[in-house]
């Protein structure tokens, strides 16, 4: 590795501690942080499920990380310590009081605080919000999503359209940099972004998109894009 790298890992690694310094939900001083050609690994413990999915997104949010290897364990205070009963109780009541959450149609299991998501809804972004919304449920160590999206196909010409109109409202297509192919349910995004914000926009417009179950997120983030 010669020197320039080194030295780019090294400003990386000092940017993502600073900004996990910064974030309220994170306790810096629990994670470590290692750096390599841009990817940055995260080790260490943390109180909440919460907690390790904040520290990702900090890192997200440093320009050059291009990926995260999230390998935090998430270990809760033992004064805090809730049984499975009493997390499946507060998955159950949280996903009931969630408007954009189908409830009826999602169930839960609950094995050493990690808590594993079925059922079938009608929109990829109801399984997501059902994942978002048990996340920060304390004495959650992890989430695992297996709803089944279930939606009448939508031709692809019409799905690929309406993605692409929506990449152009939120000004995430400048210069034709994101390809979009649709096949099926599944839509294939590749290009280049500017930044994991950009990524992000580019890929929530397709998870929207009626009839589509999977997408295949093959972007790029190249801040010289």
């Amino acid at each position: 590795m010669n020197v320039l790298a080194i030295d780019n890992n090294t400003r990386i690694r000092q940017n993502v501690q600073q900004e996990l310094h910064w974030d309220s939900r994170v306790d810096d001083s629990e994670v470590g942080v290692a750096v390599h050609e841009g990817v940055v690994t995260l080790t260490g413990t943390v109180a909440s499920y919460a907690a390790k999915q904040a520290a990702a997104e900090a890192a997200h949010r440093v320009m050059d990380v291009l990926d995260v290897a999230n390998d935090l364990m998430v270990k809760a205070p033992g004064g805090g310590v809730h049984s499975d009963t009493d997390i499946a109780q507060a998955v159950r009541r949280t996903l009931e009081w969630d408007t954009l959450v189908p409830h009826e149609h999602i169930q839960s299991t609950v094995s050493n605080g990690w808590v594993t998501l079925t059922g079938t809804v009608g929109h990829r972004s109801q399984s997501e919000d059902a994942e978002r919304a048990i996340r920060y449920l304390w004495g959650v160590s992890g989430v695992t999503n297996q709803i089944v999206i279930s939606a009448p196909p939508v031709a692809p010409g019409v799905v690929q359209a309406a993605i692409e109109q929506a990449l152009e409202r939120r000004a995430a297509r400048k210069a034709q940099r994101i390809g979009v192919e649709v096949t099926a349910d599944t839509v294939r995004l590749t290009g280049r972004v500017r930044s994991w914000w950009e990524k992000q926009a580019v890929v929530g417009a397709a998870r929207h998109a009626p009839g589509i179950h999977a997408v295949s997120d093959e972007l790029i983030i190249d801040p010289l894009a």
